[in-house]
C-alpha cells in the first residue's frame, strides 16, 4: 500500500482513538440485529449483545472452563492459564481494540467469552484424540462444538435447547476465522454440526464476518501467544535470556523494560515485558486495520462481510515476529518433554474413556443415556464425544480412575 494512504490510515487511527465513545458506520449495530432463531421478547435493560453475553457468562459450558487447561494440565499448578482465563483475557482485549476502533465493543466481548467453548479437557490434545476416535462418525472440531454447545448441549430454557443467541453472535463464533467456503472447501466438507445448524439457520458461511468477530480472532493470538510466554517461564519450559536471544521482539521489548527500571527484579521484568507486548500488538493491529479500512471505505457491515478479504489484520512485520514468537513456544514450550509426557497421559485417557462408553454406553450417567444426533452406533459416539468434550481435566482423570483402578 502507498505511504500516502498509510499516513492517512494513521491519522484516521489517532481519530478513533480519541472517539471512542462514537461508532463506525461500518460497525455492527445491536439495534439492528437480525434477531434469534426462536423470538423472544427484547430485554427492558440490556441490548442484544449485552443480553448474550450473559447468557454465555451463566452457562455451565463457560464455568467448566475452568477446569480446562490451555498447555498444562489443570492440577499442574494453580496460576498457569486455563480456558476461563484465557477467555476471560480474549475478551478484554477485544473489547479493548473494538473500542477504539469504534466497534460494537459489547458484541467483541461476547465473542472473546465464547470463542472456546467447545474445548474438550487436555487443550488441543484432547481435541486430536476426539477428532481420531469420532472419525467414523464425522470427526470432532472444537469450533463445531461451540456451536453445538450455545444451540443444543446448553438446556435451560422451557421451550427451545441451547442459549439462543443472536444471529451475529452465532456468525462471529462460527467464522471468526474467515469464511468457512473458500479455497476448495465445500458444505460438505465442514464438520457436520455446522452442516446440520446453517441447513435451517443460514449463517452465511461464505462471507467474513463482522469486524468484531475479525478483532475476537486476532484478540486471541494476542492474548495466547504473549501469555503463554509468561506461563512457559513460571513453568521453567525456557529462561528469560534464551527468549530474549531467540525472539527479537521481546528481546527489544525486555531491554526497553530494564532500561527504565534497572533496579526491579526478574519478576516484574517480565510481568511488564509482557504488559508492553500487549499494547505492541494492539497498536499494530489497530493501525494496519485503519489502513485497510481507509483503502476499502465499507459504509456498512453487509459491505465489510462482501470485502472479500480481512478488513482487521496485523502488519507484514508483525505477523513476521508472530511467526519467530510461535517457533520459539513451539521447540522450547508445546513440544517440552515435560508438556509431552502429560500429553500422553491425557491421550490415553480420553482414548480409553471413550472406547469403553462406546462399547458399553450403559456406564454413562443416565441423563447421557438418550438423545444425540444420527442413528445407531453414529447417534452413540456423539453422545459420547459430547460427554467426553464436556469434561474438565480433574473430571476426565477421576473418572478414569474410577472406571480403571480396581482398588478404588
Amino acid at each position: 500500500m502507498a505511504d500516502g494512504a498509510k499516513g492517512a490510515g494513521r491519522k484516521t487511527a489517532e481519530r478513533v482513538r480519541f472517539a471512542r465513545g462514537g461508532r463506525a458506520a461500518y460497525a455492527t449495530d445491536p439495534g439492528r440485529t437480525r434477531g434469534r432463531l426462536h423470538q423472544e421478547p427484547e430485554s427492558r435493560t440490556r441490548n442484544p449483545f449485552e443480553r448474550d453475553r450473559d447468557r454465555i457468562v451463566h452457562a455451565s459450558a463457560f464455568r467448566r472452563l475452568k477446569g480446562k487447561t490451555q498447555v498444562f494440565v489443570a492440577h499442574e499448578g494453580d496460576h498457569y492459564r486455563t480456558r476461563l482465563t484465557h477467555s476471560l483475557e480474549v475478551a478484554q482485549i477485544a473489547r479493548a481494540i473494538a473500542r477504539q476502533m469504534g466497534l460494537d465493543d459489547d458484541l467483541a466481548e461476547c465473542l472473546g467469552i465464547a470463542h472456546d467453548l467447545g474445548h474438550p479437557p487436555f487443550g488441543h490434545t484432547g481435541e486430536d484424540v476426539l477428532d481420531a476416535c469420532m472419525m467414523r462418525f464425522g470427526g470432532f472440531d472444537h469450533n463445531a462444538q461451540t456451536l453445538r454447545v450455545l444451540t443444543k448441549l446448553e438446556r435451560k430454557y422451557p421451550t427451545f435447547d441451547g442459549l439462543n443467541l443472536t444471529w451475529e453472535t452465532l456468525e462471529g463464533v462460527v467464522k471468526h476465522n474467515g469464511p468457512l467456503i473458500r479455497y476448495g472447501v465445500k458444505l460438505e466438507d465442514l464438520p457436520v454440526a455446522i452442516q446440520d445448524y446453517v441447513s435451517t439457520h443460514d449463517l452465511e458461511i461464505h462471507t467474513w464476518p463482522g469486524l468484531e468477530a475479525q478483532v475476537a480472532a486476532h484478540a486471541d493470538d494476542v492474548a495466547y501467544n504473549n501469555h503463554d510466554i509468561d506461563d512457559g517461564l513460571r513453568a521453567g519450559l525456557f529462561s528469560l535470556s534464551e527468549l530474549r536471544e531467540e525472539v527479537p521482539m521481546v528481546g527489544r521489548t525486555l531491554d526497553h523494560v530494564r532500561r527504565d527500571f534497572p533496579e526491579i527484579d526478574e519478576f516484574r521484568s517480565i510481568a511488564e515485558t509482557i504488559r508492553r507486548l500487549i499494547g505492541i500488538w494492539i497498536d499494530d493491529l489497530v493501525e494496519e486495520s485503519t489502513v485497510r479500512l481507509a483503502a476499502a471505505k465499507p459504509t456498512s457491515v453487509e459491505e465489510v462481510r462482501a470485502a472479500g478479504t480481512p478488513l482487521v489484520a496485523f502488519s507484514d512485520a508483525m505477523n513476521e515476529d508472530q511467526a519467530i514468537l510461535r517457533r520459539f513456544l513451539m521447540a522450547r514450550m508445546y513440544r517440552h518433554w515435560r508438556v509431552n509426557r502429560s500429553r500422553s497421559h491425557a491421550k490415553r485417557i480420553l482414548r480409553e474413556l471413550f472406547e469403553l462408553f462406546l462399547d458399553e454406553p450403559e456406564l454413562l450417567p443416565p441423563a447421557w443415556q438418550t438423545g444425540g444426533d444420527g442413528a445407531g452406533g453414529s447417534r452413540t459416539a456423539r453422545r459420547v464425544c459430547d460427554y467426553i468434550a464436556g469434561m474438565t481435566d480433574d473430571f476426565a482423570i477421576d473418572e478414569h480412575r474410577r472406571l480403571f483402578n480396581l482398588e478404588r
